[in-house]
């Protein structure tokens, strides 16, 4: 009995051990569609909702030293051999090829609840004597630990100077800000997690009448405190966000509530501002209130749908603007296909609704299929109207925020993955507006290089021609974007925009924008940046400065 029982114990510790030793840290991405990651991986492998991933760009040929982080990306849903997952922080265009790392503490989770299954095994298929010494032990040893992601506190918080000397006559500007990057997970064991990029002023002397390019891109980011328990019912977030049931709403600053139906629908309210300089509608001043009814069927390996269904007010200034319906319905087929499209109807508006009907009428619709028949090219077909005259600021046109707004009407493109991680895309599209009596071209062309041999940069080539409803023009850009290691990255664009539009007085402008971020020992960083914006009635120059922890 004793060499059997020694046998046994022998045999439950390899095989815990060969279980844990075989453990998969680092997956492909398949597949980039629609704001989601597709993995080569799945819970066959450990996979799990929740789990965190590095993902990194690596040059064919390269060292892995070489490798440059693109962001991190959370697992959303996961099948046997695939996964679903969110983008959480994004500093390069995630790719098809792309490698994801898991990270350390999900690894340490994997490893120990596969330890825990073999005891388990081990502890069901050796029984032992009243008071066996190992058995006891063996009781003792079985933990129940918190969880990884408990209490797991990641970010960085800085504090930032800037300066700004306008050339028109404004004078100097000194400014105080703060910069916030949280990833902040069941904190204090609830199921509240805090996540998102945070950037802005808290004190400014002598400050100018507009924002400066700088800000307007800051204000695109999202921030927000998000309670979601798996078990549970009841859903919430509050702070700068999309709303994860109906994204194009755009972003919001405020909160929703939604309660889980059965298994695969949401039903909800919702209400806050409209910050976000990028969207179609954009104006500062206006607050929206809403409800919404979502469900959500299928699995990411075969076939996906998701369709939302709501209606929402709008004030602008706290006085009745319009009342509306939105509708959102995405459908994947595999990573072959997928279809996304958006609806917003008036219910009420008194500049959208002809006198004497009173019923609704569309004012936003916008309809993308995207096919990809192999790894490397994608097409895609789409359709966008208007009703009205879009608003976003149009000082962000040549920074490609806003290109999706620059075609109305039908337009294709497509994307083509080269040798060497380059890529070639286009958009090309024919506009007409109501008043036009013959369409427009519209075009775009971008081309990217990972690296280059000699120059060590990844590169980013645009050129956009266009016709809208709020006006013509072009604009050419370039960026440029390097890592350095582990410590030091560099950042720069530049872009030349012509406007001809009877809404601005922009006529034309020109920009550059460079930032460094060095990372100095573990924990402490050091940033610093210039922007130089020139147009007829704006031209400025920007320096910033900021020091930063990060946890």
């Amino acid at each position: 009995m004793g060499r059997a029982l020694a046998l046994a114990v022998l045999a439950g510790c390899l095989g815990a051990a060969a279980q844990t030793s075989s453990v998969r840290e680092q997956y492909r991405v398949r597949h980039v569609a629609s704001g989601l990651v597709y993995l080569d991986g799945g819970s066959a492998d450990g996979l799990a909702e929740g789990m965190r991933l590095r993902v990194t760009h690596l040059a064919p040929g390269d060292a892995r030293i070489n490798a440059r982080e693109a962001g991190w990306i959370a697992v959303a849903a996961v099948a046997t051999h695939s996964a679903a997952c969110e983008i959480k922080e994004s500093r390069l265009p995630i790719q098809p090829g792309d490698t994801a790392e898991l990270a350390p503490e999900d690894v340490a989770a994997v490893k120990l609840a596969r330890t825990l299954r073999a005891r388990r095994k081990y502890a069901q298929t050796v029984s032992f004597s009243e008071g066996d010494p190992l058995e006891a032990e063996l009781r003792e040893y079985v933990p129940r630990p918190e969880l990884p992601e408990v209490n797991r506190f990641r970010g960085r918080i800085g504090f930032e100077q800037s300066a700004i000397v306008d050339h028109g006559g404004g004078g100097r500007t000194l400014q105080e800000g703060l910069v916030l990057r949280a990833d902040l997970s069941r904190i204090g064991g609830s199921y509240w997690n805090l996540t998102g990029y945070w950037h802005g002023r808290i004190n400014s002397r002598s400050a100018p009448s507009r924002l400066t390019l700088t800000e307007l891109m800051n204000r695109t980011y999202h921030i927000g405190l998000h309670y979601n328990r798996p078990t549970g019912r009841n859903v919430a977030g509050f702070g700068r966000f999309l709303l994860p049931w109906a994204s194009s709403l755009n972003t919001m600053d405020g909160g929703y509530f939604g309660r889980k139906v059965k298994k695969s629908g949401t039903v909800g309210v919702f209400a806050g501002s409209t910050p976000d300089p990028t969207a179609w509608n954009y104006d500062p001043n206006r607050q929206v209130l809403g409800a919404f009814a979502s469900v959500e069927r299928g699995d990411f390996e075969r076939l996906h749908y998701s369709s939302t269904a709501g209606a929402a007010v709008n004030r602008l200034r706290w006085r009745p603007e319009r009342s509306l319906l939105f509708f959102e319905n995405t459908l994947l087929y595999k990573r072959t296909v997928s279809i996304f499209h958006n609806l917003e109807a008036d219910q009420l508006a008194k500049a959208l609704v002809t006198p004497g009907n009173r019923g609704p009428r569309i004012a936003r619709s916008f309809l993308t299929v995207r096919l990809q028949p192999h790894d490397r090219i994608s097409f895609d077909i789409n359709h966008n109207y208007f009703r009205g005259v879009p608003t976003f600021d149009t000082r962000l046109i040549g920074t490609g925020l806003v290109d999706k707004l620059l075609f109305q009407g039908f337009s294709g493109g497509f994307r083509l993955e080269l040798p060497y991680r380059a890529a070639l895309y286009a958009n090309l599209g024919a506009n007409k507006r109501e008043q036009d009596s013959k369409t427009a071209l519209n075009e775009m062309f971008g081309l990217t290089f990972a690296r280059i041999p000699r120059f060590p940069f990844r590169v980013d080539l645009r050129y956009s021609r266009f016709n809208s409803s709020f006006g013509s023009g072009d604009y050419r850009a370039v960026s440029l974007s390097r890592q350095v290691g582990d410590r030091l990255r560099f950042e720069l664009q530049g872009g030349q925009q012509s406007l001809r539009s009877a809404l601005s007085a922009q006529s034309g402008a020109r920009y550059l924008n460079t930032y460094v971020d060095y990372l100095i020992g573990a924990h402490y960083i050091l940033g610093a940046g210039w922007t130089l914006y020139r147009r007829g009635m704006q031209n400025y120059d920007q320096a910033f400065l900021n020091v930063g922890y990060r946890f």
